[in-house]
C-alpha cells in the first residue's frame, strides 16, 4: 500500500472515531478509539513510539515519543486542543526529520467537523 493509500485509511479512521465520539475528550482517548480502529482493518500500527535524538554522533533518549506509526510509514500526531498553532506542526516536522519518515498527520479532534483539524505534513 503506497503512503497515499494509508494516509486516506488513517484519515477516514479518524473521522469514524471523531463521529462516533465528537470533540471534547482527552487525547488519550482518541488515539486508544483510532488504534482500535487501525488495527480493526489490519494496519500495523505503533504507539508512543520513543525517537531518540542523535547528537554529535551519540543517541540520547529524550523522551520524545510519536503518538502512532501506521505501517511503519506514516507519523500520525494526535490533539485534543482549542486551536493547532505553528508548534505543533513544526513538533510533527521535527519527528519527521529526525525518524527519516515522509509523511505525517496532524491531527486536532476538539473540532467541530474534524476535517478542519487535519494537516498533512511532508519532511
Amino acid at each position: 500500500m503506497i503512503i497515499n493509500e494509508i494516509s486516506g485509511v488513517i484519515v477516514d479512521s479518524a473521522m469514524r472515531v471523531h463521529s462516533e465520539l465528537g470533540p471534547g475528550l482527552l487525547e488519550s482517548t482518541y488515539e486508544a478509539c483510532l488504534i482500535y480502529e487501525l488495527k480493526s482493518r489490519d494496519f500495523i500500527v505503533q504507539n508512543q513510539l520513543i525517537l531518540p535524538v542523535t547528537y554529535k554522533n551519540t543517541q540520547i533518549d529524550t523522551g520524545y515519543r510519536i503518538d502512532l506509526l501506521v505501517e511503519k510509514a506514516v507519523i500520525v500526531e494526535l490533539k485534543a486542543v482549542d486551536k493547532l498553532l505553528p508548534i505543533h506542526e513544526a513538533q510533527l516536522l521535527t519527528y519527521l526529520k529526525l525518524s527519516h519518515k515522509k509523511v505525517g498527520l496532524l491531527i486536532n479532534f476538539n473540532t467541530p467537523r474534524l476535517k478542519h483539524g487535519i494537516k498533512r505534513l511532508i519532511n
